[in-house]
């Protein structure tokens, strides 16, 4: 037996203003099917107020309540996550679904080569754009010239995988036309192949300045991301309670992409959640409680893995994200850590968030550049932008760095 295609996932919109809409999802479980839904809710931009999930290790029946954007793409989303979920076949004419036999291919590259003239708010714009049009941005390196020209080159993937077409290349440069006006010099969208994509990878290792800048005293009271959170966060772990399972309960301050950062911390450990409820309460105050087993099927009840996860998930609420701002000689230069799954998936729209903030603070970005680099045992998205020389005089270092942080975090 399997379900129907249309059943998969069911979306109620509020029929009242400030009301949650909810979104269930029944289908086949996978190992990080949690995160993954999370991350495309992310990048929708709905918070998620209250979650339940239940699964068997078969069947998973999950349910979402979410506070929407008035534009929410309902249709859309419906299809990214009904994407998300192990894919379906037919029989006999019905839709039904079945675990995934294979991984995927990797998705093509394509390369936007953008010349126009510079203004504030420009990065931004362009951004958002590309984000519209589900365009992916793996890459970017962005310079200004002396005479006020900007040189974009963003690195992308096409989530509808149509970019190779006239047609979306063409609604693409409308798109950015419209909301750049008269400012574009020349544009230009190509596909490249894995050896352009690797000559513009930059090295896997960042000098030491660098990664000291981000990570360094990572609790320290001077970083962003603890002075402005609750820097409460209570992680406690039961095995007395469920004959199977291990009870996780956390208890800490909401923030954007928070079940996300949860889920995607568990799907790194390959933990598989049982049930699980999570919900906001006055003040923003989130508790979740997670019913969850190793991948052999037993509880977690070796102390030094407990104490290795229980770590792992009070460091990645209280620092989903490193920011800073360092001063490079002349220049200042704003620097933002998203860790990477290892899936090779990054947390999504922090370049919008970071360009959004700049933007707000009517700052000009002179040069921007995204790489992955390895740090530590982990592999970090890690973004230096480079902030123009009258803005970086006329802000200070500190509000930079909260401001990006707040915007980072859903606190805006």
């Amino acid at each position: 037996m399997g379900i129907l295609h249309d059943d998969v996932v069911i979306i109620r919109p509020s029929e009242k203003e400030g009301d949650p809409s909810v979104i269930t999802v029944n289908c086949p479980d996978k190992t990080g099917l949690g995160s993954d839904l999370c991350r495309i809710l992310l990048f929708f931009g709905l918070s998620i107020v209250r979650g339940d999930v239940s699964t068997d290790g078969k069947w998973c029946y999950i349910v979402f309540w979410v506070v929407c954007k008035p534009a929410t793409r309902w249709e859309l989303l419906k299809k990214r996550l009904v994407q998300a979920c192990p894919s379906c076949y037919s029989a006999s004419g019905i839709s039904y679904y079945r675990s995934e036999s294979q991984s995927p291919k990797p998705p093509d590259v394509f390369l936007i080569k953008l010349c126009c003239v510079d203004r504030k708010g420009l990065l931004h714009d362009v951004t958002q754009v590309l984000s519209s049009l589900e365009l992916n941005i793996q890459k970017v390196k962005v310079s200004t010239t002396p005479d006020g020209t900007v040189v974009d080159l963003f690195f992308i993937t096409d989530t509808r995988e149509l970019l190779h077409t006239k047609n979306r290349q063409e609604e693409t440069y409308k798109a950015l036309e419209d909301v750049m006006q008269d400012a574009v010099i020349s544009f230009n969208i190509e596909k490249v192949g894995p050896e352009i994509t690797a000559c513009s990878q930059a090295s896997p290792y960042l000098p030491s300045a660098i990664t000291d800048d981000i990570f360094n005293l990572e609790m320290s009271n001077d970083l962003p991301s603890v002075s402005l959170t609750s820097n409460n966060v209570c992680v406690t772990m039961d095995n007395s309670l469920s004959p199977a399972h291990t009870l996780v309960q956390i208890v800490c301050q909401d923030h954007k992409g928070l079940l996300y950062d949860i889920m995607r911390t568990l799907k790194d450990y390959n933990i598989q959640i049982s049930y699980g409820r999570f919900y906001i309460k006055q003040g923003r105050k989130c508790e979740i409680d997670l019913f969850i087993m190793q991948s052999d099927g037993k509880k977690i009840v070796d102390p030094s893995k407990q104490t290795a996860l229980s770590s792992r998930l009070k460091m990645e609420l209280l620092q989903p994200l490193r920011v800073t701002v360092v001063s490079r000689g002349p220049d200042t230069e704003l620097l933002v850590a998203n860790p990477v799954e290892l899936s090779s998936k990054g947390r999504p729209l922090v370049f919008y968030d970071i360009t959004l903030a700049l933007k707000m603070l009517n700052t000009c970005i002179f040069s921007a550049e995204i790489g992955r680099h390895m740090i530590g045992d982990r592999e970090w998205e890690v973004y230096r932008i480079l902030l123009d020389e009258g803005a970086s005089l006329s802000i200070p270092r500190r509000k930079v760095e909260e401001e990006v942080w707040k915007r980072l975090m859903g606190w805006e």
